[in-house]
């Protein structure tokens, strides 16, 4: 499953403080944030349901909101 998140991790430092809080959800398989594209897109592959990985960025201090897709 591969879900995506609007964020403002905005840097390579934002990177780096989320990863710790990311990579303690156990389902998430691999994630990616492309802070070069404006609303710094949060891709997350793994059988992980979008709650836990909104948890986790929030815990983090960051901004997060799903993208739903039609």
């Amino acid at each position: 499953m591969k879900l995506e998140f609007k964020t403002n991790i905005n840097c390579g430092g934002c990177v780096k403080s989320v990863s710790n809080f990311i990579n303690d959800v156990p389902s998430i398989e691999e994630w990616t944030v492309d802070t070069e594209n404006p609303e710094k897109i949060l891709t997350v592959k793994g059988e992980v349901t979008p709650e836990k990985v909104i948890e986790a960025v929030e815990e983090a201090g960051f901004d997060i909101e799903p993208i739903i897709k039609n």
